[in-house]
């Protein structure tokens, strides 16, 4: 009787062969690349119908969002057809520059890349365009609407496809001429099958469908195109690509926890991939899980990179509204100029009828930040607030932040002479931080519990304090009832606790009047207010 010895084959780490992209167009030969789902316009016609069908149209998309190198996948599948001549520009560096060295540099790389193309496809007319090209020079938006009309008189069997890259970087001065010129082009030939100029896209972080210059949009005519983030089987694919090089894998659990605090974020997906596989867990074949992606999450907040310091600088511009969107429910009103703008600079995106921030990286990141410049008092977070057996003393907490409010005053509360509703809430959950900053503990805001969503969570040493804002106009009573009943019912009993906090902002008392605690019993439960006056001196 023989006995089979079974040998299990040792799986290795492999080095691998690519990288995950952080900069710059992805290339599929040296980084992880995944193609886009649903890049379609409101019609649901994707890009290469759009293109095929002679439709001219913009791609919306905030930077480092997979634009570029979308677009440059896009060209290649395009030029496996030789009827297509594609060509990418990009208007990057062209913001401060006069209408003549515009248009000389827009001919100096239009120019180049269609001969060049022509030439590869061998088009029997090229001799005739370089003839015509070299006595035909680009010097404003008339010459510019010439050259294609000529273009489509010598090469009608050809379909020549622009997109131009970084459409934001046109003279300021030169966007209606230019807009126009496009839009009388694509009017004049929308009939004509055969013709040179048959697709174009202009491709920026700002809607350019809605730009509106001398009072009316010159663009009109464009289909509108938002370029998706990653989908969960995109950010899947991806990571399943440096798995099939390292035998490294991620677990389905560590891929979903990716998305949803992404958001698909291309350019945040990347980066995790990068720090999860070269500083959480390096070179070995164990699963990538929840509790890597938790340490990645924590070393990219802490990081500092171009692409934070360049959301950082577009989420000041518009501080405010940002910070009511973290901390509130907020409707999404596409005509609101902030939201606009920040949705552009992809900081929020709408969501159920709301604004919202576009993903929780973002929103851990920033909403930080702007707690740090606060510039709360350091000395909060000293041993005078916490008591015998590591418990905080919130009511002495809130009384000392009573005492900050009078301090610094209550202009940052309003906005156009009226009660800026979320700065109360934010000031106070910037004071709270300081108790976890050093790791302490965890402060969470605009937490789902229970029946509603409370606006402070502050746990430390194991111990919850339970925290709700509240402003007061007119009758201060009914707030506080109101405020007491909602902590009382909605989120001390879902959550365990026997004591919560009420923080009421009232205009109708003056800024520096005394801050006293009132305790308020509802059944087992006391809720402990604090009235803090931001109302303005006569």
């Amino acid at each position: 009787m023989s006995r089979k010895v079974v040998v299990e084959e040792k799986i290795s780490y492999q080095k691998p062969k690519r990288f995950f992209e952080k900069s710059g167009s992805v290339d599929s030969a040296s980084s992880y690349y995944v193609p886009l789902e649903n890049v379609v316009n409101s019609d649901n016609m994707d890009m290469r119908d759009m293109v095929e069908r002679g439709r001219y149209f913009s791609i919306f998309a905030p930077r480092q969002s997979g634009k570029t190198t979308y677009l440059n996948h896009l060209c290649k599948e395009l030029q496996e057809n030789p009827s297509y001549v594609t060509i990418i520009i990009s208007f990057q560096k062209y913001k401060k520059l006069n209408p003549e060295k515009f248009y000389a540099q827009v001919q100096k790389k239009l120019y180049g890349h269609l001969i060049e193309r022509l030439t590869i496809i061998g088009c029997q007319k090229l001799d005739m365009i370089k003839s015509y090209l070299d006595r035909h020079d680009l010097t404003d938006h008339i010459s510019f609407g010439e050259l294609f009309e000529e273009l489509n008189r010598i090469i009608v069997f050809k379909k020549l496809v622009i997109f131009i890259d970084e459409f934001d970087g046109i003279p300021r001065e030169e966007l209606e001429n230019f807009l126009s010129t496009l839009r009388d082009l694509y009017l004049e030939y929308k009939e004509v099958k055969q013709k040179a100029l048959y697709s174009i896209g202009l491709v920026g972080i700002r809607d350019i469908t809605k730009l509106i210059v001398g009072g009316v949009s010159p663009f009109n005519i464009a289909d509108q195109v938002d370029l998706p983030h990653f989908s969960l089987k995109n950010v899947r694919e991806l990571y399943s690509q440096y798995t099939a090089e390292t035998n490294q894998p991620f677990t389905e659990a560590a891929v979903k926890k990716i998305y949803e605090e992404t958001a698909g974020q291309p350019w945040l997906v990347n980066r995790l991939g990068t720090i999860l596989t070269v500083d959480v867990k390096p070179g070995v074949t164990t699963p990538i899980d929840e509790n890597d992606v938790d340490k990645a999450i924590g070393i990219l907040l802490q990081e500092k990179n171009d692409h934070f310091d360049n959301l950082y600088e577009k989420a000041k511009l518009y501080k405010e509204t940002f910070i009511e969107i973290v901390f509130d429910h907020v409707k999404y009103k596409p005509d609101d100029k902030d939201q606009s703008w920040l949705e552009q600079y992809g900081l929020i995106k709408k969501n159920e009828g709301k604004a919202v921030v576009a993903n929780n990286i973002y929103k851990k990141r920033y909403i930080e930040t702007f707690f740090t410049e606060a510039n709360v008092p350091d000395e909060i977070s000293s041993l005078q607030d916490v008591s015998p057996g590591s418990r905080l003393n919130m009511e002495n907490s809130l009384l000392d932040f009573g005492q900050y409010i009078a301090q610094i005053g209550v202009q940052a509360f309003y906005k156009e002479k009226k009660p800026y509703e979320k700065t109360g809430q934010f000031l106070l959950t910037a004071w709270l931080y300081q108790y976890v900053k050093d790791g302490k503990g965890d402060l969470r805001y605009e937490v789902k519990s229970g029946m509603g969503i409370m606006d402070i969570m502050l746990t430390y040493m194991g111990k919850k304090y339970i925290i709700e804002t509240k402003v007061n106009r007119q009758n201060l009573t009914r707030t506080l009832a109101q405020g007491v009943k909602q902590v009382a019912m909605k989120y001390l009993a879902p959550e365990f606790c026997l004591e919560g906090y009420l923080v009421v902002f009232d205009t109708r008392t003056p800024v520096g009047d005394t801050c006293e605690p009132q305790y308020h019993q509802a059944g087992d439960k006391q809720v402990v207010s604090f009235k803090i006056g931001i109302g303005k001196e006569k």
